[in-house]
């Protein structure tokens, strides 16, 4: 049988960890802005959480984008009407993807949601909608 080799710790590893968390606290952080959602953005907001719980945790960024364009395409404020969904419908504005980013991740721009999400993961992104929706994120609450 084969012995699992222990880990040794790297610490120029752990430095550039050290100095990345630093940057976050020093720059990032507290740049971010959280906004809470309107009545709308609270119903779709709603409508992705319960479309995140019926994804498989695993799922793929790929898989997460399209259940978002997916809650996206029937609001009418999201709609682009000069891109085509899927089916023949409008297709999802960049306001759907702003709307996220403002109120979850406190920021005017992100990452492509789907691989975000797929990587932070599907329960701790629905964590951050629920803190969102409760007020939390805002500091309504």
């Amino acid at each position: 049988m084969r012995r699992a080799r222990r880990q040794r710790p790297i610490p120029s590893l752990d430095r550039l960890v050290g100095y990345a968390l630093r940057y976050y606290d020093d720059f990032v952080k507290p740049a971010k802005r959280f906004r809470a959602p309107d009545e709308v953005e609270r119903e779709a907001l709603a409508s992705l959480d319960q479309k995140l719980a019926e994804l498989p945790e695993d799922a793929d960024g790929e898989a997460i984008q399209n259940a978002m364009l997916d809650v996206a395409r029937p609001i009418e404020r999201y709609q682009d009407l000069k891109k085509k969904g899927p089916e023949g419908g409008p297709g999802v504005s960049v306001e759907w993807f702003q709307a996220l980013y403002q109120i979850l991740l406190g920021q005017e721009k992100g990452p492509r949601f789907g691989s975000f999400v797929a990587l932070y993961g599907i329960g701790e992104t629905r964590s951050l909608i629920r803190q969102a929706l409760d007020g939390t994120l805002a500091g309504v609450n």
